[in-house]
């Protein structure tokens, strides 16, 4: 069906066939390739919804006061030097981990990727790791920690490189020219979004955002504390984003979700856990006050769990109960998405509170 436009002395024919065969066309990968970036008609609304979400929670570090994090951190009285600990590990994984995250996502999946929406949703993602980058660097200038240091972190503890290189392993793996329409390589391209969103960000950041949450509970530390769940409510959105790119990704090559498959991302999956475990151990050498290490331990079991379930594939530890309660008001997948709902709390521009506003009515 074609529809004519008759404006003055030209004629205009849009042909609408054409333009819906271009529509079906769209997919996660393999799809029409065109660089004309055009969104419209949506055919995954789910990535829009989402990338409008992430832009409305927008954040500056700049705009969270570290006064009261100083005088903790120069005060002997007020906090243990196990607490500072668990501080510089937070910053010191945390500086490294952010930018291989936005590393893969832009330089990896988003140039994998051949839907404009879903390019558009992860560009903003790429965006919102270099918001955290530059809140550890704000931390870190605000509480005099010499950088070198952190850098020594990331190259020198043992259970940061081991993580690090966990995820960089298949991210490296990508970065050639792949034939995706061969199943082998797209299971890799898969994987690679198991990883980052469901084993990285998803489950080996939680062990960390519980024990600096856990200090912020007992008013220790609030603007990293804040800064944390800030962090926490976009890392949210990551975990969603990539866990249905996975979803819509195995759905449209239903010959890759086989049972090795799935024995492969369970296992990849445990693997992560086990680095976790070894890492939550390197930050709580001791326990401390409202801080017990099996607490931890047991609780990154219990969200590797509710990851694998997600992606529709079998609990490790069928069973098993969340031992911090208090955490999932805070990090519970259930929660997560109504994370910042309180006014109080709340950081979204006021535009952006009007545009909610009228969605709503």
């Amino acid at each position: 069906m074609q529809k004519t436009f008759q404006v003055g002395s030209k004629t205009f024919v849009l042909d609408q066939e054409k333009a819906e065969a271009a529509f079906a066309a769209k997919k996660v990968i393999n799809g029409r390739e065109s660089m004309t970036f055009n969104l419209l008609p949506l055919k995954y609304q789910w990535a829009y919804e989402l990338y409008r979400t992430m832009k409305a929670n927008h954040w500056e570090p700049e705009d969270i006061p570290m006064g009261k994090d100083i005088e903790q951190w120069r005060d002997e009285r007020v906090v243990t030097d196990q607490e500072r600990w668990i501080i510089r590990m937070g910053i010191g994984y945390f500086s490294a981990a952010e930018g291989i995250v936005g590393d893969n996502i832009q330089h990896v999946i988003r140039e994998l990727v051949t839907a404009p929406e879903l390019k558009l949703v992860l560009g903003r993602h790429a965006h919102e790791e270099n918001i955290h980058a530059d809140s550890l660097l704000y931390m870190i200038s605000s509480l005099g920690i010499n950088p070198h240091e952190c850098e020594a972190m990331f190259e020198d503890v043992d259970t940061i490189v081991r993580k690090n290189e966990f995820v960089t392993r298949i991210s490296k793996g990508l970065r050639r020219d792949l034939d995706l329409t061969q199943p082998e390589n797209k299971k890799l391209f898969a994987k690679n979004m198991f990883i980052f969103g469901q084993c990285m960000e998803g489950t080996q950041f939680y062990g960390l955002f519980g024990m600096v949450l856990s200090l912020y509970r007992q008013n220790k530390f609030p603007g990293i504390g804040q800064m944390f769940r800030y962090t926490l409510r976009d890392e949210s959105n990551h975990i969603e984003l990539l866990r249905n790119l996975f979803m819509d990704l195995v759905e449209e090559n239903r010959e890759i979700w086989t049972e090795d498959f799935k024995e492969n991302l369970r296992s990849t999956m445990a693997e992560g856990v086990q680095l976790e475990k070894d890492f939550i151990r390197d930050c709580l050498p001791v326990n401390a006050v409202g801080l017990v290490l099996e607490d931890f331990l047991t609780y990154i079991d219990y969200i590797a769990d509710r990851r694998l379930e997600g992606c529709g594939l079998a609990p490790l530890n069928p069973g098993i109960q969340n031992p911090l309660p208090w955490l999932a008001e805070m990090m519970d997948i259930k929660k997560e998405q109504n994370f910042f709902e309180g006014r109080v709390t709340e950081y979204q521009k006021s535009s952006a509170l009007e545009v909610a506003d009228d969605d709503d009515l």
